[in-house]
C-alpha cells in the first residue's frame, strides 16, 4: 500500500472522535487517520536517524511511540511540527500533506516538546494568552478558553502566579493546556514526564488519556519508559530509526512471543535487560 492509499483510507473512528467548530469541514475529516506517516527517512549527513518509517495514528486512539534514547522519536516530531524539513516520504494530519498544505495541517496539531518552553517570568495566564495571540485567538476567547483549560488541569487558583512557582508536574500540565488551547484534533508528547516524579507522572499520564475519552483527540505519546503503556494503548517500537513492531499492545505482544513490554521490546532490539530504563 503506498502512501496515497494510506492517506486516502477513512477506517472507522471511534465514536468520540466529533467534528467541532475548529475542525474543517471536509468529506471524512471526522475518519481520516489523525496522522500518517509513510516512508520517512531523515538523515543528518551521513547518519541516518529514520529509515522508511510508517505508522498511522487514528483519531481517538492513544498510541505509544517506544523506543530508547537515540531511536529517532524528537527528529521524528521536529519532522511532523516542520521544524526540519521531509528529506524523503510523507506525513499526514487528518488528510493534509505538511509539505503542499503546512497552514491547514498544523493547525490541527498540538505539541508538547520535551525542554519546557514555557516563559518563568510571566503569569500562568500570560503564558496561556500569548500562545492564544500567536494562534489568531481573540483576547476575550483566549481567556475563556484559557480559563477551562486550567480548571481541566486543576490550577484555576494559579493563575496569577509566576509559572517559576510551580512544581513540575503542574509546570507540564500548563504545557499540555497550552498546546490545546486552539483546539488541536491531534496531540503530539515527546517524553512528557521525565523528570517528574511517580505521582506527578502517572498525574499527567490520567489526564492525556482522559482527552482521548472524552474529546476524541488523537495522541501520540513518545516515551522509553515501559510502564507509561497499558494494554488498551496502540504501539508503535522504534529502534535505531526503524519502526520494529506496530499495532495494539496485545498483538505485538503476541508477534514476539512475549508476556510484556519490557520482553517484547527485549526481543525485537536484542538488547540486555541490564541496559533497559525500569
Amino acid at each position: 500500500m503506498g502512501c496515497n492509499d494510506i492517506a486516502m483510507t477513512t477506517p472507522e473512528a471511534p465514536a468520540a472522535a466529533t467534528l467541532t467548530p475548529d475542525t474543517p469541514e471536509r468529506p471524512g475529516a471526522a475518519l481520516a487517520p489523525a496522522l500518517v506517516i509513510c516512508g520517512v527517512s531523515h538523515s543528518y549527513g551521513s547518519r541516518r536517524a529514520l529509515i522508511d518509517v510508517d505508522f498511522t495514528v487514528l483519531p481517538a486512539s492513544f498510541t505509544a511511540l517506544l523506543g530508547l534514547n537515540g531511536a529517532g522519536k524528537s527528529t521524528l516530531f521536529s519532522l511532523v511540527t516542520r521544524l526540519f524539513g521531509i528529506q524523503s516520504g510523507e506525513i499526514r494530519i487528518f488528510g493534509h500533506d505538511i509539505g503542499r498544505s503546512p497552514g491547514e495541517a498544523l493547525r490541527l496539531l498540538g505539541v508538547v516538546f520535551q525542554p519546557r518552553t514555557l516563559d518563568l517570568d510571566l503569569s500562568v495566564m500570560q503564558n496561556l494568552l500569548y500562545h492564544a495571540a500567536l494562534h489568531g485567538i481573540g483576547r476575550h476567547d483566549a481567556r475563556a478558553r484559557a480559563g477551562d483549560e486550567l480548571v481541566r488541569i486543576g490550577l484555576s487558583d494559579r493563575a496569577g502566579s509566576k509559572v517559576r512557582d510551580l512544581s513540575g508536574g503542574q509546570m507540564r500540565r500548563l504545557e499540555i493546556a497550552r498546546a490545546l488551547l486552539h483546539r488541536p484534533r491531534l496531540l503530539l508528547l515527546d517524553e512528557a514526564t521525565v523528570g517528574l516524579d511517580v505521582k506527578a507522572r502517572a498525574d499527567i499520564l490520567a489526564h492525556v488519556r482522559q482527552l482521548v475519552t472524552e474529546q476524541g483527540i488523537g495522541v501520540l505519546w513518545a516515551t522509553h519508559l515501559f510502564d507509561e503503556i497499558v494494554g488498551s494503548d496502540n504501539l508503535v517500537i522504534l529502534h535505531q530509526g526503524r519502526v520494529l513492531a506496530q499495532g495494539d499492545v496485545a498483538s505485538v505482544l503476541a508477534n514476539a512471543s512475549a508476556h510484556d513490554v519490557n520482553s517484547a521490546f527485549m526481543r525485537l532490539t536484542g538488547a540486555q535487560s541490564g541496559s533497559l530504563p525500569p
